[in-house]
């Protein structure tokens, strides 16, 4: 039976060191009180707490990034962004989600009451993005900046929505329209997206497609399996859910998120099988998991780390 416990520090110290520099691993979001303990050494209340909270995530042995989920809500403030700056080691990258104004389509009930089942004109829009949400990144968080996020949640098809070759299409457009060499990335949660033609467009203008554990998705596996699904100046995962798995139902089963409720075998294979493909690219990778994938992000990435060295030591 695989070793579920979370080592001491001095354990966690000799096996960060052996993970490679260029793979950071990393969880989404961090303000989990049920971390106290193995991450967090005290007690954490309110919003106020979210900045020195961060500090002292980043120095878990095994964190090198972060990624930064409240932000598809609403662009951080600038001071948001001072004080996440002041906490952080210098060089630590936080992979940001970006704001949901440019990534939805179609508003929904849940997305928001007042808009539902209106398109939105924002979609997509570069100016936006650049003026809200790039450039405060460049004035007050340039040294943290990593991968923008660019989530896409499920986009309906027919009259109302996009046929895979439209969205590539309408992607291709946008980023035509950004700083070339930027930090870009695309998630997406269409499973007919993932065609040749998308994966052409990220490959010319350098973005990095996420390679994602989702509900409706094929597995991170199976993403990178897909023929020049390879492309940016990163590879980048995000494990968050089972396939198959709704986001209330892991909530549900998993909370407070202090120990491994469900191993997945599979998903900590795929992404020990990404790090090594980066490796063998010569590319960095961001690996980020989310406390619903098997019920502790912290304690899955101690997992993926000693099978990842485990297989090199194998070599």
């Amino acid at each position: 039976m695989t070793d579920e416990r979370l080592p001491d520090r001095d354990e966690l110290e000799r096996l960060a060191a052996l993970v490679p520099s260029s793979i950071r691993f990393g969880t989404s979001s961090w303000t989990y009180p049920g971390w106290r303990g193995f991450v967090y050494s005290r007690e954490y209340k309110g919003r106020a707490t979210a900045a020195p909270m961060l500090g002292e995530y980043a120095r878990f042995p095994l964190f090198r990034t972060v990624g930064i989920d409240s932000t598809f809500y609403a662009p951080p403030s600038d001071a948001t962004l001072q004080a996440y700056a002041e906490h952080l080691p210098p060089g630590f990258p936080c992979a940001s989600k970006v704001w949901q104004e440019i990534t939805i389509h179609t508003w929904t009930k849940v997305q928001d009451k007042a808009k539902a089942n209106q398109e939105n004109p924002h979609f997509l829009d570069a100016g936006l993005f650049l003026e809200a949400i790039y450039e405060p990144y460049r004035r007050h968080f340039a040294d943290h900046m990593g991968p923008f996020m660019f989530e896409f949640q499920a986009i309906p098809s027919g009259p109302r929505g996009l046929t895979p070759e439209q969205f590539a299409e309408r992607l291709d457009r946008f980023f035509g329209q950004l700083p070339s060499g930027g930090p870009w990335a695309v998630e997406i949660r269409n499973p007919e997206f993932l065609t040749p033609t998308y994966f052409a467009v990220l490959r010319e203008h350098g973005v990095s497609h996420v390679f994602n554990s989702w509900t409706r998705m094929p597995s991170i596996g199976e993403q990178l399996a897909l023929q020049d699904c390879v492309g940016g100046s990163a590879l980048i995962a995000r494990a968050l859910l089972k396939p198959g798995r709704t986001y209330n139902e892991a909530v549900d089963a998993f909370a407070p998120y202090d120990r491994i409720q469900e191993p997945l075998p599979g998903l900590r294979a795929d992404l020990v099988n990404l790090i090594r493909t980066a490796l063998a690219l010569r590319l960095p990778a961001h690996v980020i998991v989310n406390n619903r994938a098997e019920g502790s992000a912290p304690l899955t990435i101690v997992a993926v780390a000693k099978l990842l060295i485990q297989q090199m030591r194998g070599d």
